[in-house]
């Protein structure tokens, strides 16, 4: 044979092994990514090629789906009652992708999810019916927390604290998945997120704010488990006015007429004393505070319930006068209305912390479970002895203190506000928060809520935790206890 058609011959053949070569490890190895890359249209149609699944709470779905009219795409997201459900169902968007318990489950809800097929399915890759998301949100409390809230800026989580059932979540101004489900929508899309508002951010899980006062809990707690102080009763070391240490600044209390000095921790919530819990946390020091807050969920970058929430943060590297400010839940600490719900319900679980969740199981077409969150899985956080001395505590504070407005009749509720600096030198209006339990001795229900009041559009002098974000809690907790 000739040298050169030899030659050429074998460089053909190179070429060709190589194609082989690169079919092959696309085809095994690649094939899966490229089937999931949001460019590629295929993925799209496939999955609004039939209805999706719903999301359901209380037994009925709060989501659907229809026929649409032109294009590609079989199939739109439909959501009943959107604006009142969208911080737990997220959306689905043939144009803008899915979130929040949308974008989580989109296997389970379009039929992708491996789970779903049986082994000749997996062969053919054939696309089997939907699944469903069972949620454990009440609506009553969904409802309730949503029409209180009105048009505030803020948001609420309520809890069951010995299951960590998620009963309501709800964050406001909200909008209507529906309006952005199709193709066509870009106008809505815009208007949504140029909204200075934020509509489509979730600030019950996703925009930690600092806690104010809500935070002293937190150190409280830290105390009464050092040893620092033996109960909520017994008097502190705490002059008033206090000087933060190393400067001459003075940290005020908001009552100036209040008896915080040297008061008990039960007169210090009561009156929400800074003095007090400032010193307490430089006592203590940054590492007793910050075990403390770790134990009941913060500086936690994976807490799942399952949709991922934000850290809520308490920091380190600081001088004692950061530390005695972190004490009043300022300086760089943050929290979410999730964490917050989540300390008042280790303090009404008797000290344990039931890991928070809105899904109690998925399940296939024919009802058959592909996954369960089980109710009731504990840590300790603190001693139940702590957690009945805060307990009773915070019940002082919704009874004769600052957060008269939770009351609810015939329950045992406890509480405790929060008002938070916002902006340079406290400049804007400032964060009104509420956290709080509630129990029915008749019935055994009990409730864990959180409000944050980020903008109420009332005057400054008028922010309260008592005056704002209470009310939401109680008839949220009401309608809980029902």
């Amino acid at each position: 044979m000739n040298k050169t058609i030899r030659r050429t011959s074998v460089f053909v053949l190179l070429l060709v092994l190589a194609l082989l070569g690169r079919a092959t490890w696309v085809q095994a190895y690649e094939s899966k990514a490229l089937a999931n890359d949001s460019k590629n249209r295929r993925k799209t149609i496939a999955q609004y090629a039939q209805p999706l699944g719903n999301i359901v709470v209380a037994g009925s779905p709060v989501t659907g789906s229809k026929r649409t009219e032109s294009g590609d795409l079989d199939y739109a997201r439909t959501y009943t009652e959107g604006e009142l459900y969208a911080a737990v169902t997220g959306y689905s968007s043939q144009a803008y992708g899915a979130t929040q318990l949308e974008g989580i489950y989109s296997g389970i809800l379009d039929g992708t999810d491996d789970r779903l097929k049986n082994p000749v399915d997996a062969v053919t890759r054939a696309q089997q019916e939907p699944g469903t998301v069972v949620t454990t949100i009440d609506p009553a409390v969904q409802k309730a927390g949503f029409e209180a809230l009105g048009d505030t800026k803020g948001a609420a989580v309520a809890i069951d604290p010995v299951s960590g059932r998620i009963l309501g979540m709800v964050s406001t101004p909200s909008y209507d998945p529906s309006a952005i489900a199709g193709t066509t929508d870009g106008d809505a899309w815009k208007r949504l997120t140029e909204d200075p508002d934020k509509p489509l951010v979730n600030r019950a899980l996703r925009q930690p704010l600092p806690p104010g006062s809500t935070f002293k809990l937190v150190v409280a707690a830290a105390a009464l488990e050092d040893g620092l102080y033996s109960s909520v009763d017994a008097r502190t070391q705490s002059p008033d006015p206090y000087t933060l240490p190393g400067t001459r600044t003075v940290l005020p209390n908001e009552n100036a007429s209040a008896p915080c000095e040297n008061a008990t921790i039960r007169t210090a919530l009561r009156y929400s004393c800074n003095n007090v819990f400032g010193k307490m946390a430089a006592d203590l020091g940054q590492d007793k505070v910050r075990a403390m807050a770790e134990r009941f969920g913060f500086n936690d970058d994976e807490l799942d319930v399952p949709v991922r929430a934000y850290p809520s943060v308490y920091p380190s590297g600081m001088d004692r006068a950061q530390t005695a400010l972190t004490g009043i839940g300022q300086f760089d600490v943050t929290a979410t209305p999730l964490q917050m719900a989540m300390v008042s319900a280790v303090i009404a679980n008797d000290g344990r912390l039931a890991a928070p969740h809105m899904v109690s199981e998925v399940v296939d077409s024919d009802g058959d479970a592909l996954e369960t969150h089980d109710d009731g899985d504990t840590t300790r956080v603190v001693s139940a002895a702590t957690a009945e001395q805060l307990r009773s505590a915070m019940v002082t504070v919704v009874e004769e203190g600052t957060g008269t407005n939770a009351a609810v009749p015939g329950a045992e509720v406890g509480g405790k506000t929060g008002t938070a600096q916002h902006g340079e030198n406290n400049s804007k209006t400032p964060y009104a928060w509420f956290t709080s339990y509630a129990k029915d001795a008749s019935t055994g229900k009990q409730v864990a809520v959180a409000v944050l009041i980020e903008d109420s559009g009332a005057a400054r002098s008028e922010v309260s935790g008592n005056g704002l974000a209470a009310p939401v809690a109680r008839k949220m907790m009401a309608a809980a206890l029902k």
